[in-house]
This record gives structure tokens, C-alpha cells and sequence, in this order.
């Protein structure tokens, strides 16, 4: 990979497009552009989370997502490229089974919140639903391999679990929603 990017200011930008993987160029509002542009800003929140204090498991986990992230980011930024499998939906399927197992189950809904690590996963999910739907919008007009967004939704899925797994953790307890007539 030896300079691979040794210019990063190229100024190709400037005219409102961007250049995909393959060297062609769309332009920067382009829904495969806003798909990108929301998997690295979800890549990056997670790089956030990995800052606080974490299980083990979970910082490893979310390292290895970080890497399916880059992967997937690859697949959106070369069309017709495929980096995504099946097999990494399935290993979220299989995380998120065991982090669900260790949880009580939950009998009310809960807010974003607890410890500041929780607090990050939430930001975390909220920005995959983001980018997931950023997908869905792009496989309107062009080809998406299904595990991306079945990636997506499952990730999301994950990041709340790990929320509460992250608040447990910490011994901080879940924030329950409480009803409009509750709080009055």
C-alpha cells in the first residue's frame, strides 16, 4: 500500500463531485455518496465508544465491526464491488444472541443513557439506523448487496443491546421511559 494516499488535498472536490473507487465521480449529494458518507460516520462513532472503558469482548467485537464497516464503506464507494458476506451478518447474529443472553429481559422501553459508554452506544445505533436507511434510499436506484443491509439493521440492533450490556457493566442501571401520564 505504499503511498497509496500521499495526496490527500487533491482539489478535484471543489466542483461539487467526489471520485468512487472504480474512477468515475458523482456528485457529493448522490444517494451512494450519502450512503458512504454515513457507514464512515458511524465507523468514526464507534471509534468514539472504543475510547470509554469497555468489556473486553465488546471492544473486541466493536474492533472487528469497525473492520466490516471499512469493508463495507469499500463496496459502497466501488459499484459492483461485493466485500460484504453473509458470514459477517451472521457473527453480528451470533454476538447479539449472546449479548442478549446475559441481559434481564426488557419490560418497558428505555432512553438513551446510564454511564457515558451506553450513552455513546446509543449515539452509535442512532447513526446506523441513519445509514441504513442511507441504503435503502441508495437500492432504490442502484444494486446494493442485501448483506449490507441486513448488516445495518442487525448492528443497530447490537448497539442498543451493548448499550444496555455496556450500563451493566459499569453497574449503572437502564433509564425507563416513563409515560406522558406518569410524568404528570
Amino acid at each position: 500500500m505504499a503511498n497509496r494516499l500521499s495526496v490527500i488535498a487533491t482539489r478535484t472536490g471543489d466542483d461539487g463531485t467526489t471520485g468512487l473507487g472504480d474512477g468515475s465521480r458523482a456528485p457529493k449529494d448522490a444517494p451512494r455518496i450519502a450512503a458512504l458518507g454515513d457507514v464512515d460516520e458511524l465507523n468514526s462513532v464507534i471509534g468514539v465508544l472504543l475510547t470509554e472503558a469497555l468489556p473486553d469482548d465488546v471492544s473486541a467485537d466493536l474492533s472487528a465491526i469497525q473492520h466490516d464497516l471499512f469493508d463495507m464503506g469499500a463496496e459502497l464507494c466501488i459499484p459492483g464491488h461485493v466485500a460484504l458476506t453473509d458470514e459477517q451478518v451472521a457473527r453480528l447474529d451470533a454476538r447479539l444472541a449472546h449479548y442478549n443472553a446475559t441481559l434481564p429481559p426488557l419490560r418497558e422501553f428505555i432512553l438513551p443513557g446510564g454511564s457515558r459508554g451506553a450513552a455513546q452506544a446509543h449515539v452509535a445505533r442512532t447513526v446506523c439506523r441513519r445509514a441504513e436507511r442511507a441504503v435503502v434510499a441508495l437500492a432504490r436506484a442502484d444494486t446494493v448487496n442485501p448483506p449490507i443491509r441486513q448488516y445495518l439493521n442487525r448492528l443497530s440492533d447490537l448497539m442498543f443491546v451493548l448499550a444496555r450490556c455496556i450500563n451493566q457493566h459499569a453497574g449503572q442501571k437502564d433509564t425507563y421511559w416513563a409515560g406522558a401520564q406518569a410524568r404528570r
